[in-house]
């Protein structure tokens, strides 16, 4: 029996109570159920547990600056489209996994909030360049005594 092709408009939205982070609209969300892969037996051949979360970065009203830490942040799982894709299948049931995927969404999005510090530009003092070169010597004249006496 041949598989019909997917419909993208009957792929699963989030729904009012799902908890989403703030500044990410339902639209923005949305989930695919697909089979889980490792043990479980019969019941990972048959039933489609595992969620594919897939977060249209354009849409959420995240700032330019997040949006772009985001991406950054999820390396691999970003498409060239600029969407991530979270794929949650650690449990056995749908809920608990679509539970997972939106959690791991929110840790994402927490991270891309952050704003790292700048770096600031520093220069080395000048008594500890001459520290660092009276130890060099001091370390060179240990060593040179430990040879044999020339004579």
């Amino acid at each position: 029996m041949p598989l019909e092709p997917i419909d993208p408009s009957s792929t699963p939205k989030a729904t009012a109570t799902d908890a989403l982070p703030p500044g990410v609209p339902i639209d923005a969300v949305s989930l695919e159920f697909v089979r889980s892969r490792g043990a479980g037996g019969q019941n990972v051949n048959k039933v489609a547990t595992a969620v594919q979360l897939r977060l249209r970065v354009s849409a959420t009203s995240l700032g330019y600056a997040t949006q772009q830490r985001l991406l950054e942040l999820a390396g691999s799982r970003a498409t060239k489209q600029g969407e991530v894709l979270l794929r949650a299948d650690r449990f056995r049931t749908q809920a608990r996994n679509r539970a997972d995927a939106f959690d791991r969404l929110a840790e994402l999005i927490t991270q891309a909030r952050i704003v790292p510090k700048r770096r600031r530009v520093t220069r080395v003092s000048a008594s500890a360049k001459r520290r660092r070169r009276e130890s060099k010597s001091r370390r060179g004249v240990t060593k040179k005594l430990r040879s044999r006496p020339t004579e």
